[in-house]
This record gives structure tokens, sequence and C-alpha cells, in this order.
């Protein structure tokens, strides 16, 4: 299979109607090899319009979602990122053709999660990424050690959005999430920081899979 010409049908026939035209975002789609954050036994689906499982309960979201995302995200050259729940690393991958610095965090101490981290450092070691590092921790209370960040990423819909992750954005950085509006149903959303307060823009309906971290009960684990 030519995934090259996979590649670029996946950006002119579902990343591009779905309005998301930024040359460099355009750039880094056709650049980081999806079917290689795919199990190799659904790689030849990889550059399909579906949901892809990558481990257990973690999963690549369908490309347009992901593409409205990152776009909506405001991805800027000098943003420190930090991707939540980050899985196989795709999302971080695409990030770190757009910006400075991106930190993916994925949960431990699980067995199957430090696995995780180790395949998501091959990952990014095959696609010569340099600029993404994979990182162990609650993916609830994301990385208050190592912000503040311009920008955070949620790969997975929420119900709600812990105040923890907001206090680690800096002045005027920006939180893309889908958050669950509905019984299976999210819309994509982005949060910016100024003062004290937050504001936020809809942009997108989605249905990506759940985090159930962020469930409301799930939020006062000790």
């Amino acid at each position: 299979m030519d995934y090259a010409k996979e590649r670029t049908a996946m950006v002119n026939s579902q990343i591009r109607p779905e309005g998301v035209v930024n040359p460099s975002i355009v750039s880094a789609f056709k650049s980081v090899r999806r079917h290689k954050f795919v199990k190799n036994s659904r790689q030849s689906l990889a550059y399909t319009e579906t949901v892809q499982e990558t481990s257990d309960k973690r999963f690549l979201w369908t490309p347009s979602d992901t593409a409205k995302l990152i776009e909506a995200a405001e991805p800027k050259i000098d943003d420190r990122v930090l991707v939540i729940g980050a899985g196989a690393g795709y999302e971080a991958a695409i990030l770190s053709k757009l910006v400075q610095f991106v930190l993916a965090l994925e949960e431990i101490p699980s067995d199957s999660t430090k696995d995780l981290i180790s395949v998501m450092k091959k990952n990014f070691d095959g696609e010569s990424i340099k600029n993404a590092v994979a990182v162990g921790g609650k993916i609830e209370q994301g990385l208050p050690g190592r912000g503040p960040f311009d920008l955070i990423y949620v790969c997975g819909m929420v119900q709600e959005i812990p105040s923890k992750l907001f206090d680690q954005l800096t002045e005027g950085g920006r939180l893309a999430v889908v958050v669950e509006i509905g019984r299976g149903l999210g819309r994509g959303r982005v949060y910016r920081k100024a003062g004290n307060s937050y504001s936020h823009v809809d942009r997108f309906d989605a249905a990506p899979p759940k985090f159930s971290e962020f469930d409301r009960t799930a939020q006062f684990r000790f």
C-alpha cells in the first residue's frame, strides 16, 4: 500500500473539506505517518474516516475531528504544549511539527501504561521527532510541576475539566478539548485564560471516545 498517497487522500477528502486549510497544519498531517500509530492489523484502515483503537482505552479520533480541534487550538511556533491522554502519540506528533515543545502525558503506574509510554517514545523516534517527550502521571491532574503551558490539548471527550488544568495555562493560554454535552455527544471547545477567568468558543460537534478519568465522580479520587 502507498501510504504517502493515502495521507494525501486523507487530507484532500477528509480534512480540507472540513475547512482545515492552514498550510502548516496540512503539511503536518501529510508528513506524520498515521499508520505507524495504530495496531499492525489495522494499518490498512489508518487513513479512513474512522476511529482506531491504539491500546486499551486509547484511540485515534477520525482525521477530520483531530484536524479541526488542532486548528481551533491555534498552535504557535513558540508554544509549549501539554497533550493529555496522548495514547500512541499521534496528536503529539502532529503538534510537534507546529510548536516549540510537547509533553505527552499518559497514566502510570499500570504495566500496560508503561508499555504505552515506551511505544510513544518509539513512535516519536520513528518519526524523527526530537521536541516531543512522553511522560507518566495522572491525566486528570496534568503536569503542574512542568507548566505553565501555552496550550493544553486533551485527546478524549470529557464530562468536566478540573480547575487545576486551567491553573497550568499561561496568560492567554488555550485548552482544546471535546466536552460531553449529551449522552455520547460532545462539542469541540477551546478555552482561553484571561487573568483569573476563562472564556470558551464552541467549534464543532463530535463524538470521540471518552476519558472516564474526567467523569464528575472520578475527579475526587485520592
